[in-house]
């Protein structure tokens, strides 16, 4: 038994004959035929009953047709299901985000799943880079956007980089600080709270080359939080300095700093190598590039 004969049989209920059913099929009725009858010689008992030109089901072959409609059926959405999957139009998505592109990128990526990709189930995670790597191990995540400066080296994971943005401190308008004319010292900022996500190793020795050892996030960062959007809030409404990329907040203004800070975080959308990606990742990727920019 075959999913050709199952629609042979229903192409022949719905046409009522054998020859219009061929015609429908593009086969020819002597072969339309032998496919029924082996198909009845498997079954060992009749589907149809021949009355002159017409043909009806027998009463095993209605219970027949009830099921293989639904076969039929099924298959054809597999079919469908597998189509629109393999377009990036269905499925599912699980991605984990840093708190430095989650900042810019969350927001955008739901609005642009709800907006053009409704069959696509979108789940995103935030959280510290190990616990966001260690999901994707795990398998409960496809794909993460993250500092790909904070990533320990590995084989297992295959990294593209999205795109590179400024690292800058910045201070709520009236602060202070803008009251010195001319590039600051970092002595004068660390006069006030500073506040930051962690810190991947590369930026602190960036830090510390300008700065000094007084510059270690260990040493300076007061307000620590992966969470840049409540940091973002705190230096809105106090005194606090913000350590972040410069996109992340643009209605707070960049200090002007000797020497002047030359750190990028590197974002990277970071897969398991070897691993199949949903075709839904295709999504993501387009607009990561589009959204991650200084």
């Amino acid at each position: 038994m075959t999913l050709v004969q199952l629609r042979h049989v229903i192409a022949l209920v719905e046409s009522g004959s054998f020859s219009r059913a061929a015609e429908g099929l593009f086969l020819t009725q002597p072969a339309l035929s032998r496919s029924i009858r082996a198909l009845e010689d498997e079954l060992g008992q009749a589907l149809f009953d021949r009355v002159g030109r017409r043909v009806e089901l027998t009463p095993f072959g209605g219970e027949f047709l009830e099921r293989a409609r639904q076969i039929v059926f099924e298959v054809d959405e597999i079919a469908a299901s597998s189509r629109r999957m393999r377009e990036g139009r269905a499925g599912r998505l699980r991605v984990g985000m840093g708190s430095g592109p989650g900042a810019m990128l969350m927001t955008p990526l739901l609005l642009e799943m709800a907006r053009h990709h409704p069959e696509v189930h979108l789940t995103l995670s935030r959280g510290t880079t190990e616990r966001l790597v260690q999901g994707l191990r795990e398998r409960q995540l496809d794909a993460l956007v993250v500092d790909a400066r904070s990533l320990s080296p590995s084989s297992d994971l295959h990294v593209a980089t999205l795109s590179e943005m400024r690292g800058v401190f910045m201070c709520r308008k009236g602060h202070p600080l803008l009251r010195t004319r001319g590039p600051l010292r970092f002595d004068a900022v660390r006069r006030f709270p500073i506040a930051s996500t962690p810190l991947s190793d590369e930026v602190a020795r960036m830090l510390v080359e300008l700065y000094g050892p007084a510059a270690h996030p260990e040493q300076c960062v007061t307000l620590r939080c992966e969470e840049i959007a409540s940091l973002v809030d705190v230096v809105r409404a106090s005194d606090a300095v913000l350590l972040a990329i410069r996109a992340a907040a643009p209605d707070l203004l960049e200090l002007p700093m000797k020497p002047a800070m030359t750190g990028t975080a590197r974002f990277g959308l970071v897969t398991l190598a070897g691993r199949a990606a949903p075709a839904s990742l295709s999504i993501l990727r387009e607009l990561a590039r589009t959204v991650l920019h200084d």
